[in-house]
């Protein structure tokens, strides 16, 4: 790896530290930016402690292409890596970067593995043409009625095969997203008039009157697979499975588990440790068949009864990396996800194969935000005046917020989600890193109040109730 490449850290908050971090263990340069509501963060204190003034950029958004490039220009870096969010799956900025007269280095996949795997509908398509599981139900958009209908029967009997009383089929504007678009159908004589509905939705609002038919699967839990190749994309690797299964009742992630189950405690219905082996092999087998050059997640939903269906693939490093990175290790030694990104990025070898990396216990990831689970996990918006936790050796904090107090309050931003920090914790077994989780909890200081003087909310008491829970149906 050239030790003269430059990085453009073009993201904030936790994941620009961590990449901060990183950049500085592997002695590159980087350059980081900041928008005016950002003025406070930790990401913009740690760039100026490790890189000076110099590496740190005031920009208007996040958001805005050409003025992250030109700061790339300014900076004279020679790579951007975009952290997650933003435009971390975003192709054409892949490509424009990489394409662009001052060609600069992508952190992420190829442009166009991103593209590729980015749309849903391909991804089905391609995984179903080497015996990857997906969700039952069709791999193309369906423009004529009587299809659909055939489609939807089958689904309806193929459910009641499978012993399931309540069948229930989702139809979906294949254009949609963001849940837009979706309807449910629990009886087939109702099909035909949702179809319609739908499609004429479809139409109006993505002009495209494509609709998806799949089965809705309703009790299963989220297992990912972390993988990571370098630009060659022939030798993928992986650093084990999560379960992710613990989420908001927005479907948003608020714990992580890795690995994905644990047989040796918990008593499934079906073989976990040949189910988890399963998924691995699909998703490296995936990976290869793309010539995937980068950090990815292939996701995975697994139903009680231990059948996988893989739901998608993220072109990115995710937010919970660290839980895998912290029951990994590579020849023996500690592995930093971000790390491994970066360096394989900018053109290094992999270095090692799967056979070189182990697993040692269980990991948790807590993510702690400022949030009122029992009000539908709306935001908190106020002030921190005081946020601290203690040091142990099976624990680590990965923050972008700064030492507060009541003299000097952090002030949580409006323009972004209220997340504050990861608490990742480590244990020899599941029952170890529970009580681990139990104690980093009961030990964290989060205190602060909004306008009104009103105490600030969190979901911290939320992850107690549900460090319990993990890993099970």
């Amino acid at each position: 790896m050239n030790r003269k490449h430059k990085v453009l850290i073009a993201n904030r908050g936790e994941i620009a530290v961590r990449i901060m971090q990183a950049c500085k263990k592997l002695g590159l340069e980087f350059v980081s930016v900041y928008t005016a509501e950002d003025v406070s963060s930790g990401h913009v204190a740690l760039a100026r402690e490790l890189g000076g003034e110099k590496s740190l950029y005031r920009i208007s958004s996040y958001h805005d292409a050409n003025e992250l490039l030109c700061i790339a220009d300014e900076a004279g870096a020679t790579a951007v890596h975009p952290g997650y969010g933003f435009f971390a799956e975003d192709f054409r900025f892949a490509r424009r970067v990489t394409e662009r007269e001052r060609s600069l280095v992508f952190i992420g996949p190829s442009w166009r593995v991103i593209r590729d795997l980015g749309d849903k509908i391909n991804t089905k398509r391609l995984a179903r043409s080497i015996g990857v599981p997906t969700v039952p139900g069709s791999d193309r958009p369906i423009y004529d009625e009587l299809e659909a209908e055939k489609v939807a029967r089958t689904l309806f009997e193929y459910q009641l095969q499978q012993g399931i009383a309540r069948p229930l089929v989702l139809v979906k504007a294949s254009a949609g997203g963001g849940g837009m678009g979706i309807e449910e159908v629990y009886d087939i004589d109702t099909f035909r008039q949702v179809y319609r509905r739908i499609r004429n939705y479809a139409m109006r609002q993505f002009k495209d009157e494509g609709v998806l038919i799949e089965q809705r699967v309703t009790d299963f839990n989220h297992l990912e697979v972390q993988v990571l190749s370098d630009r060659s994309g022939r030798n993928p690797v992986h650093f084990g499975t999560r379960n992710c299964s613990i989420q908001s009742t927005g479907r948003q992630k608020r714990l992580e588990v890795a690995p994905g189950f644990d047989p040796s405690s918990i008593e499934y219905g079906f073989d976990a440790a040949a189910v988890l082996d399963e998924i691995t092999q699909h998703s490296l087998n995936m990976a290869r068949k793309v010539g995937y050059d980068s950090v990815g997640t292939w996701e995975w939903i697994v139903t009680r009864d231990g059948h996988p269906f893989l739901m998608e693939v993220n072109t990115r490093i995710q937010v919970e990396n660290g839980v895998s990175a912290a029951i990994s290790r590579v020849k023996g030694q500690e592995v930093d996800l971000i790390a491994e990104q970066i360096r394989t990025g900018l053109g290094d070898a992999l270095g090692y194969t799967q056979d070189d990396i182990t697993f040692h216990g269980v990991g948790v990831e807590y993510r702690i935000i400022a949030e009122d689970p029992d009000s539908g996990f709306a935001p908190w918006v106020g002030d921190i005046d005081r946020f601290q936790w203690e040091e142990r050796d099976w624990c680590r904090l990965h923050t972008h917020v700064p030492s507060a107090s009541p003299e000097k309050p952090y002030t949580i931003p409006t323009e972004f989600d209220p997340n504050l920090a990861l608490g990742i914790i480590w244990g020899r077994d599941l029952a170890e890193v529970s009580a681990n989780g139990l104690d980093f909890l009961e030990h964290l200081v989060l205190e602060g109040h909004n306008g009104k003087g009103e105490p600030l909310k969190s979901n911290v008491e939320f992850l107690k109730k549900k460090t319990e829970r993990m890993l099970r149906f």
